[in-house]
């Protein structure tokens, strides 16, 4: 999946929670977040076609599934 490189502002008490959370599943921080994004987006319906957000999170689960085994898996 491709991705862009983006900056965001967080309020302090956000951060660190962000923060603890990717550490506590062993992921970075942007990792963590595009995950959770993803999932709200989708939970408040801002897919268009629910299905296709579906298939789409799911590759983007097993590309970081297969990142985590083997760095170079995911391209």
């Amino acid at each position: 999946m491709a991705r862009k490189k983006v900056t965001v502002t967080f309020d302090l008490g956000a951060l660190e929670l962000v923060t603890r959370a990717a550490q506590r599943e062993g992921v970075p921080v942007s990792t963590w977040l595009s995950r959770a994004a993803r999932r709200e987006a989708v939970r408040t319906g801002a897919a268009s076609r629910p299905d296709e957000a579906l298939d789409e999170a799911l590759t983007d689960e097993r590309e970081l599934q297969l990142a985590g085994e083997d760095p170079r898996a995911a391209g």
